[in-house]
């Protein structure tokens, strides 16, 4: 986990950063100003990495320069984002020794790097001499080192008012004499960092530079914490702590009235009526907040921010969605538009750069953290899940040479499980509590559903996908998808979602909320393959397509398990 302060005062950056560190299980903090980030840092020397956004032009600049001016802070690793990549800016940046320059929009992997390279070698950790070595080398156990930086650290809290008395009397020596103390005391614990700032202090004494050095006191407090953080690296400082945990009690007695229920017989909490009428009040799709703010960061009203939208809309079920109702909407906005569109990446070309930016402003989101009930389920296990149930639904019909039903097919993949963004949205606290009840109870989680909402999620989805207009084939898979037998239109695609929504259970490519399936009938046996036997020739190998399947599972796992070890929580 790293800790990590984010100087810009755009409110987009902010949201798509915090969206895209939470993956990665940081903790993140945003300031607008550099002064503001500068009272942060002298107040958490928990801060691991600093990303500035250099849209603040020179103040941005004299940030980093006072941040590499201090003689601790000078380790302290900076990326600077910029919109647009200016040589005199960037000459300047580097110059400065910045970690990096960057051009947003954001991307995952490029942050997770450069925090990646912040952590290597801690910017705190290199004040301090390494702490087995230097206990062997000097004859210390790890408790009496400690006992050393306490003390040191103990000293440093009350050192710099009898050196503001010797300042104010311009008192050489005495300064000399207290400053050689104090350095002795921070050799002898190996505390190199505090060593060289009371060099400094040492070198204005004795050039009676005493402005300079009332100055130069201010570092001193710094070291205090400084060392405090070292010797307790696990504490959490209270500026990072989110507002979650801020709030944990206020939100525990939301979560007690979903989680107490099906126990005070309470259950349905609500009801399919009541939730048709809040599904109803629906302005559009509910997508999780990092991927709105991601949107809204490449939603800049350019033409050239189509392809990036139309990458993160083709791999985001709630997006796909969303893209795919505003594209319906516009049949009755009078426009040339004359049959739904199937596609997502063809809706956002359809809609154009500057609709496209309004529906980024729009999108109703819907927080993360409330998929997360340990020990599987999260934002990222959910998201794989359905990436995986669409690329290998998609490969279904490659196989079995159904080439008009891979393009819909995979569209369905991604949002056959819609139902579970809609009730996050309607009722946060509602899926964990369904979750936890299910796992407790050895139940399939649609009886869990049924039990607490009188309804499942696939069926609220299918109910929403008709209403808001999206294709009614989508809404059948929505409708069908873990009863394919059932199915009464478009029954081969239905079965083919099935398919892969099963194979991805069995091999654990992400989590869906329910049990994998980890105790299966053979493919021939299933609901699925009874419905699609009769479109493959007599000659089919079912054999050789049931293991072939099943290795293209274990790639797109691994390829997709490679993405979430990058957020930290598979």
């Amino acid at each position: 986990m790293a800790y990590i302060l984010l100087v810009d005062p755009d409110d987009v950056a902010k949201k798509a950063m915090k969206g895209i560190l939470a993956r990665g299980n940081h903790r993140f903090v945003a300031v607008d100003t550099g002064l503001e980030a500068w009272e942060f840092i002298r107040r958490n020397v928990k801060v691991d990495l600093v990303f500035v956004g250099l849209e603040m032009k020179r103040e941005g600049l004299a940030f980093i320069q006072r941040l590499k001016g201090d003689c601790f802070l000078k380790l302290l690793p900076v990326v600077v984002y910029t919109a647009q990549g200016d040589r005199e800016i960037v000459k300047r940046v580097l110059d400065l020794k910045a970690q990096n320059f960057l051009i947003k929009p954001y991307h995952d992997e490029a942050i997770f790097s450069e925090i990646t390279k912040a952590l290597v070698n801690p910017w705190r950790q290199q004040h301090f001499e390494e702490e087995k070595t230097f206990c062997q080398m000097m004859g210390f156990t790890p408790d009496s080192l400690h006992k050393m930086l306490e003390d040191l650290r103990t000293v440093l809290a009350v050192a710099r008012s009898p050196l503001q008395r010797w300042a104010g009397m311009q008192a050489i020596q005495p300064a000399c004499d207290e400053l050689a103390i104090l350095s002795t005391k921070a050799e002898e614990a190996g505390a190199w960092g505090v060593v060289e700032c009371l060099k400094i202090l040492d070198e204005k004494a004795k050039g009676g530079n005493w402005p300079e050095f009332e100055q130069s006191l201010e570092p001193l407090d710094f070291a205090s914490q400084l060392i405090f953080r070292h010797l307790n690296a696990s504490l959490v400082p209270e500026d990072f702590l989110s507002s979650q945990e801020v709030n944990a009690a206020a939100e525990a007695q939301t979560r007690a009235v979903w989680a107490n229920a099906a126990a005070e017989n309470r259950c349905p909490v609500v009801n399919w009526t009541q939730l048709q009428h809040e599904i109803d009040s629906l302005s559009g799709c509910p997508v999780i907040d990092s991927s709105v703010a991601s949107f809204q960061m490449a939603a800049n009203g350019h033409p050239t921010s189509l392809n990036p939208l139309m990458d993160l809309v083709d791999k985001d079920p709630g997006l796909a969605a969303q893209m795919l109702i505003a594209s319906s909407q516009l049949k009755h906005q009078g426009t040339n538009a004359t049959s739904s569109v199937e596609d997502p990446r063809m809706a956002v070309g359809l809609l154009g750069e500057v609709r496209l930016a309004s529906q980024g402003r729009a999108l109703m989101n819907v927080e993360e953290r409330m998929l997360l009930a340990p020990p599987l389920s999260s934002w990222p296990h959910y998201w794989m899940f359905q990436l995986g149930t669409a690329r290998i639904a998609r490969y279904t019909c490659h196989y079995l040479e159904l080439s008009d039903l891979e393009s819909p097919a995979y569209t369905a993949g991604l949002m056959h499980d819609l139902g579970k963004l809609l009730l996050l949205r309607l009722h946060p606290f509602a899926f964990q509590a369904i979750q936890a009840h299910a796992r407790q109870h050895q139940l399939p989680l649609a009886a869990a559903e049924r039990l607490f909402l009188g309804a499942t999620t696939h069926e609220m989805a299918a109910y929403f996908a008709e209403k808001q207009g999206l294709p009614r084939r989508f809404a059948n898979v929505m409708r069908w998808v873990e009863a394919p037998q059932q199915a009464t239109e478009d029954s081969e695609l239905v079965a083919i979602v099935s398919l892969a929504r099963d194979l991805c259970r069995q091999n654990h490519v992400g989590f869906c909320g329910d049990s994998p399936k980890d105790k299966t009938v053979p493919l021939a046996d299933t609901p699925e393959w009874q419905l699609l036997r009769g479109s493959v020739f007599p000659s089919f190998d079912l054999k050789k397509f049931e293991s072939q399947v099943q290795a293209e599972c274990r790639q797109l796992k691994r390829e997709l398990q490679g993405r979430v070890a990058n957020y930290a929580v598979a």
